[in-house]
């Protein structure tokens, strides 16, 4: 018989539930942008209309492994979301990169290719 996860979690150590919600975090801080979608609940046709474009070139942003800078913001805003691009370098410093806060729209033919 299937058990709920509440049970489960409320038989792990206190220890345990804090390692198991850090590594929850991990995973959602890491997510392909189809997963972001849909853990945010927004269907591609309703990211299309926010973004005025069709629904298959939500399907083709999420498939891509390079995206130029103004697709990705105009995506994220789409949700709600902005888009930061930061530097993480070995000593753990981290450095905001803010030459591509004013770049404007793409060209909705490249968006849509």
């Amino acid at each position: 018989m299937a058990r709920k996860f509440s049970e489960l979690r409320d038989k792990m150590t206190p220890r345990s539930r804090a390692k198991s919600e850090i590594m929850a975090q991990e995973i959602l801080e890491q997510l392909p942008l189809q997963e972001l979608r849909v853990a945010r609940a927004y269907s591609q046709q309703t990211l299309a209309s926010a973004m005025g474009v069709p629904q298959s070139a939500i399907s083709k942003i999420e498939r891509r492994t390079d995206a130029y800078v103004s697709t990705l913001r105009k995506y994220l805003r789409a949700m709600g979301g902005e888009l930061q691009i930061v530097a993480a370098f070995p000593d753990g410093s981290r450095v905001e990169i803010n030459q591509f806060q004013d770049i404007g729209e793409p060209v909705r033919e490249l968006v849509e290719a």
